[in-house]
C-alpha cells in the first residue's frame, strides 16, 4: 500500500512540476504594419500602463535613455532609405531610443536593436540618427503607451509617441515622388533588353509566335557586344525554330567560343550537338 501511495505521489509531483501557467504580460506586444507611399513601415514594441503611476519624471525619469517601451528594444523597420527630421536614413532595422525632457526629447534609431532594454552607454558608432523634438500636452491622460502613425501621405507621415498626458510627434518623408518619376520614365522609354530577353524565352518555351521571339532576341541582344554564353546558346535555339539556320549556327558558334573560355562543359558539349545537328562545317 505504501509502494503504491509512494508511486502515486510521484506521478502527482512529476506531473505538476511539467505544469505551465499561462497568464497575460504586464506589457503586452504590439505590432504596426504600414505602407507610406511605397514604404513598408514595421514597429515593434511592448505597451507598459499606468496602473495608477506617474510616468514622465517618475517611472520614466526626465534626460535618462529609454527603451521607448518595455521588455525587448523597440524596433523599426523602413524598406526604402527615408529622411526623418532632415536626417537621412538608410533602409533597415533600428531600436528606437528617447531621453524624454520637460520641454524637449531627444530621439535616438540605433543600429544595435537585437537586445533587451536601453544600453547603460551608447556607442556613437551604432547611432544612425539622433534629433530632438518637442513634446505636446494633450488634455485628456493615455492609460497605455501608444505608438501611432498618423497624418500618412504619398511623401510622409508622423509617427506619435503617447502616453500619459504627453505627445511626442516624430516627422518623417519618403522618397516616393523618386521611385515614381523613375517607374514613369522606365516605362515611358520602353522595354529594357532584360524585358525583351524574358519575353522571347517565354515564347520560346511556350511554344508561341517564333517569329515574334526572333524579333524580342535581337532587341534584347542589339548593343551588347559580348552576351554570355547562355543567351547566345538560346538565341541559336530560337533561330533554328524559326527556320534561319545559318543565323542559329552562328549564334552556337559564339556561345561555344564564350562558354569554352568560361570553362563550362556543359554548354560546351550542347553547341557542339547543336553545331552538328545543323550541319555546320
Amino acid at each position: 500500500m505504501k509502494k503504491i501511495t509512494l508511486l502515486f505521489s510521484l506521478l502527482f509531483l512529476g506531473a505538476f512540476s511539467y505544469a505551465q501557467i499561462s497568464a497575460p504580460v504586464a506589457s503586452p506586444l504590439s505590432k504596426i504594419e504600414q505602407q507610406v507611399g511605397l514604404t513598408d513601415v514595421t514597429i515593434e514594441y511592448s505597451r507598459p500602463s499606468m496602473k495608477g503611476r506617474t510616468i514622465f519624471g517618475d517611472l520614466v525619469p526626465y534626460d535618462k535613455l529609454w527603451r521607448t517601451g518595455a521588455n525587448a528594444r523597440t524596433k523599426i523597420t523602413f524598406s526604402e532609405d527615408i529622411t526623418i527630421h532632415d536626417k537621412e536614413l538608410k533602409k533597415g532595422t533600428y531600436a528606437l531610443f528617447t531621453i524624454p525632457g520637460q520641454q524637449q526629447w531627444e530621439i535616438i534609431l540605433y543600429t544595435e536593436y537585437q537586445a533587451n532594454g536601453a544600453p547603460s552607454e551608447l556607442d556613437d558608432s551604432k547611432v544612425a540618427a539622433r534629433f530632438k523634438v518637442s513634446p505636446l500636452v494633450t488634455s485628456m491622460a493615455r492609460e497605455t503607451f501608444t505608438m501611432e502613425l498618423a497624418s500618412i501621405s504619398n511623401s510622409g507621415a508622423t509617427l506619435f509617441l503617447l502616453w500619459e498626458k504627453t505627445r511626442v510627434p516624430i516627422n518623417f518623408t519618403v522618397p516616393t515622388d523618386k521611385a515614381v518619376m523613375a517607374s514613369i520614365d522606365k516605362a515611358m522609354s520602353g522595354p529594357s533588353s532584360s524585358d525583351y530577353y524574358t519575353a522571347a524565352m517565354y515564347y520560346y518555351d511556350e511554344g508561341k509566335d517564333i517569329a515574334k521571339a526572333k524579333e524580342w532576341m535581337d532587341k534584347a541582344m542589339a548593343g551588347n557586344d559580348s552576351p554570355p554564353f547562355w543567351q547566345l546558346r538560346n538565341k541559336s535555339l530560337i533561330y533554328a525554330r524559326a527556320g534561319d539556320k545559318q543565323g542559329a549556327i552562328a549564334a552556337a558558334r559564339q556561345s561555344l567560343a564564350a562558354a569554352q573560355k568560361a570553362g563550362n562543359a556543359d554548354y560546351v558539349k550542347m553547341n557542339q550537338d547543336s553545331l552538328k545537328e545543323w550541319g555546320a562545317n
